[in-house]
């Protein structure tokens, strides 16, 4: 079977790629751009096309050889762009993916979504029918492409949506390694109560959840909310993070609202000018927002069940990070 994996170059997209090729899949990764460790993929025996999603042309040339798509390429924290270059990848560029793949007769699309959708969570734990209310660009054109997928699985074509929570683990470059760089520091800011609910998915549950999302009918024309089994407080997150570590990390407490005026402030003078400001609304969210959800109904339909817990998955990414030098440790 031959699977395209779009953002395959990715932190989830490539260990999908990772994945599926252990399990002796054809793999075509479709991403726009090219990076220092792309080339391990193509020794992997990953077929690996450099470009975009909204690229009809290219997109219908790739579908002609694939059976079931995978569709993680997403805008997301982007700099230095317009509020529609989000609608342009995330809306369009499903919208031109799943034209095709209907085109050809594709076995199954399977689309990666965001738990944002949700929002922050009012009644918790939410699951796949608590209120759709996304609270960002990025969180809006996520939602605004399932609504397409939909329509295409109204039109016979078999799709699935799977809601991520926040995915880390080794690869990991970014979400994770901020908190992880704080706390090697031994002291982690926390603005407001520290009482926010998080819920972490580790990655090698995530792909789990693609990986069974392939299989045949199950999971057709349905959404769900793959995430670890618990959710955890963010003060509760940093101690773990500081376990991992080996640290006895501390954590002061400061007012959250002067952080809000903060990030919004940087984001609309630092954006226009192509530059990343050094705070911005979605990451003020994290301190704020309750992300808490029930994976009830991707355990019972998926077979879902992530198999790597918390304090596992934190020791696994912590040794990854220390042995690429990604943390300084006590600095």
């Amino acid at each position: 079977m031959r699977v395209l994996v779009t953002g395959g170059n990715g932190f989830t997209g490539k260990a999908l790629t990772i994945r599926l090729l252990k399990n002796d899949y054809k793999v075509v990764v479709l991403d726009n751009k090219e990076y220092d460790d792309t080339d391990d993929l193509r020794k992997l025996g990953a077929k690996v096309i450099i470009g975009s999603v909204t690229d009809k042309d290219l997109v219908d040339k790739i579908m002609k050889e694939i059976d079931v798509v995978q569709h993680l390429a997403a805008a997301f924290r982007e700099t230095g762009v317009p509020e529609n270059y989000y609608y342009q990848v995330n809306v369009d560029g499903t919208r031109i993916l799943l034209d095709s793949a209907f085109k050809h007769g594709i076995k199954k699309f399977i689309y990666c979504s965001t738990c944002g959708v949700h929002g922050n969570v009012d009644s918790i734990p939410a699951n796949e029918k608590s209120p759709i209310q996304p609270a960002d660009y990025y969180q809006e054109s996520k939602y605004e492409a399932e609504v397409i997928v939909n329509e295409y699985q109204k039109k016979q074509l078999k799709t699935v949506i799977l809601r991520g929570t926040a995915t880390y683990g080794p690869g990991d470059p970014g979400r994770f390694l901020m908190i992880f760089k704080k706390v090697a520091k031994g002291n982690f800011p926390m603005f407001g109560n520290g009482k926010t609910f998080y819920h972490p998915v580790f990655i090698d549950n995530l792909i789990d959840a693609h990986i069974l999302s392939m299989e045949g009918d199950i999971g057709v024309g349905e959404s769900y909310l793959i995430a670890d089994e618990n959710y955890v407080e963010i003060e509760e997150l940093v101690f773990e993070v500081g376990k991992s570590l080996n640290i006895d990390v501390k954590i002061p407490h400061f007012p959250i609202f002067p952080l809000i005026l903060a990030g919004h402030f940087f984001e609309k003078t630092f954006s226009p000018l192509g530059l990343k400001p050094p705070i911005f609304p979605r990451r003020v969210d994290w301190f704020r927002q309750n992300r808490a959800f029930n994976i009830n109904k991707a355990k019972e339909e998926l077979g879902y069940k992530p198999k790597v817990k918390l304090v596992e998955g934190l020791k696994k990414t912590a040794d990854w990070y220390l042995r690429k030098g990604l943390l300084e440790m006590g600095k």
